[in-house]
């Protein structure tokens, strides 16, 4: 197993400006805070919470550019490089892997009724093109694709993919996962589910709440980990109930509208997204004052 890659990894977020051009300096801000503030492990590069399917070919690769410049090798960097577009996949994984990643995901191919067999060719083809290890990104409740248990045998008879970032709700196939391939990683993907992952034995979590709550979730992962499970439950209730206030204000833009209250320039959302409801202000505010945010 691939023990340095496991802990706590961000979905990093990206701050666009009111034409869809990503800010920089803001980018880097956000960086930094996973790195100095939330004290986490890694940062996962282009994923959903970084409105990685909204942004063209360049944008993609100036983010992961961008990210990697301000982390060095201060921590851990998985480039998400998933596309419909599997010339532009392998681009993206050339180009991350050149940048010095330490690990490439993909989400399995979407939209289609692709077949096992043409999902399967997708992520060795990424692979053979980049040489770089690889993480298998399931999350069947956006994409569709639901991955059996024989299936997941069948992809990791690739040495190169190394594991997977587990988005379902489906803890069943999660301990079947876990007994099945000890030697692979998994990460939770669900923020709101984290102690319930680790109880079950997951080697991370992959998470967007993570850019704003990194310090409970290492409460909550560690205390389920070490077998304090009271205290790990009870964390997750106060992190759930930063959860829902969050998912009922609007997700992407109610996170960028915490770290900008601290000061960070996180732009708005990329359009079709609309900006933070500024009639939730108070909200908000209430939020961050109560939980420390």
């Amino acid at each position: 197993m691939e023990d340095h890659l496991k802990g706590l990894y961000a979905a990093l977020l990206v701050p666009f400006n009111e034409k869809g051009e990503i800010k920089e300096a803001g980018l880097r801000q956000i960086v930094r805070n996973a790195i100095d503030t939330q004290k986490l492990d890694g940062l996962y590069v282009n994923g959903s919470s970084g409105e990685n399917f909204l942004m063209n070919t360049a944008q993609k690769k100036e983010v992961f550019r961008i990210a990697k410049d301000e982390a060095k090798d201060a921590i851990r960097l998985i480039a998400q490089v998933g596309a419909l577009d599997l010339n532009e996949a392998i681009e993206l994984g050339q180009y991350a892997t050149e940048l010095g990643y330490d690990a490439l995901s993909a989400v399995t191919p979407f939209y289609y009724p692709f077949t096992f067999e043409e999902i399967r060719d997708y992520y060795f083809k990424i692979i053979e093109a980049t040489g770089n290890k690889m993480i298998v990104y399931s999350i069947p409740g956006l994409t569709g694709v639901n991955i059996s248990i024989q299936q997941f045998e069948e992809l990791f008879q690739n040495d190169h993919i190394i594991g997977v970032k587990y988005t379902a709700p489906d803890f069943f196939l999660l301990e079947r996962l876990r007994k099945a391939f000890p030697d692979k990683l998994i990460y939770s993907g669900f923020d709101e589910m984290l102690v319930q992952a680790a109880i079950s034995g997951v080697d991370g979590a992959i998470g967007s709440t993570f850019n704003v709550n990194g310090i409970r979730t290492r409460q909550i992962f560690e205390n389920a980990q070490q077998g304090r499970i009271e205290s790990a439950y009870r964390i997750q209730h106060e992190t759930n109930d930063i959860i829902e206030t969050v998912l009922k204000l609007g997700l992407y833009p109610t996170l960028k509208a915490i770290l900008a209250e601290k000061g960070l320039d996180t732009g708005v959302p990329k359009a079709p997204f609309h900006p933070f409801n500024e009639t939730n202000r108070e909200t908000l505010q209430q939020l961050i004052q109560r939980y420390q945010l």
